[in-house]
């Protein structure tokens, strides 16, 4: 089966020279790379690569993650999807375990993803990224279950898909509705997109050996930065779907004051909104991973 890889970028230029880095090395490239530019133009000095290269340009002042992942899955042209952050850097077996297990049938695929600390991306003497070092250097994260070493194995709730590294046919993708573009910016997207495609009946699986290492970068706890859309997309889900997300992050914002939130209540109320020295003091130190 003939697949497209699909990522977003929004600066990150040094995260996507590596990811492509990643997928020129694989033990079987992609049949095409579509990058959804959310910037008026794309990066120059990008890596030669032994793939075409599509590039497609995404409006929005905030990220327009969910517009951005329905036009690359759009233009994509071959029949199975991979979509990789452009945090991302793949294993050399990643492309070829999502192809074979796309070819077994249609479904919701999903790989492992390790996190790197600060300056932890090497290459070896050939210049080619050095895997063994990255695992080693990679971290588990605690949220995530364990993923098998090889094969497929079944994973009954759709809602563990994140954003950084899964793959599903084209036509599943749009059979779920695509993402919803009304959630804007950070937040919210891929748990409303994960149960419409749990709702179209199709099943969910983790693949293993479809590593994927995640490239550091400056996080905050909480994520007070993208506070306006985590707000306004967890009222979104909420109508919705009758229930609240990223209930983690409410949380935390409901301990720190800036709102009023309760798992069980049907409204979130505004309280104030970070200033900057706030969002400043929530960034986490260059040895944190995740947020």
């Amino acid at each position: 089966m003939k697949v497209s890889v699909a990522t977003l970028v929004r600066g990150r230029h040094r995260h996507l020279i590596n990811l492509m880095h990643g997928l020129n090395e694989q033990q079987s490239p992609p049949d095409e790379l579509v990058i959804a530019w959310m910037q008026p133009e794309a990066d120059a000095r990008l890596p030669a690569t032994r793939f075409p290269v599509r590039h497609i340009y995404v409006p929005g002042q905030a990220l327009p993650l969910a517009a951005a992942r329905n036009a690359a899955a759009a233009v994509a042209a071959h029949p199975g999807l991979i979509f990789l952050d452009v945090d991302c850097i793949p294993s050399r077996p990643l492309v070829d375990r999502y192809r074979r297990a796309l070819a077994s049938g249609p479904a919701l695929y999903m790989g492992e993803v390790r996190y790197l600390p600060a300056g932890a991306v090497v290459f070896d003497p050939a210049g080619r990224l050095d895997g063994p070092r990255l695992d080693q250097r990679a971290v588990v994260h605690p949220a995530r279950p364990a993923v098998p070493r090889g094969g497929i194995r079944h994973e009954p709730d759709h809602g563990q898909l994140w954003g950084l590294s899964f793959a599903l046919h084209a036509t599943d993708y749009f059979a779920a509705g695509g993402m919803d573009e009304g959630y804007i910016g950070y937040g919210g997207e891929e748990t409303d997109y994960a149960r419409r495609l749990a709702a179209t009946g199709i099943p969910a699986y983790w693949v293993g050996n479809a590593r994927a290492w995640h490239q550091h970068h400056a996080v905050h706890r909480p994520p007070l930065a993208h506070f306006d859309s985590i707000v306004a997309n967890a009222r979104r889900y909420r109508t919705i779907w009758g229930e609240w997300c990223m209930d983690y992050w409410l949380d935390l914002l409901a301990q720190d004051g800036f709102i009023d939130w309760q798992p069980d209540a049907d409204e979130l109320a505004v309280r104030r909104r970070p200033t900057t020295e706030e969002i400043r003091a929530a960034r986490l130190g260059p040895e944190a991973c995740f947020g």
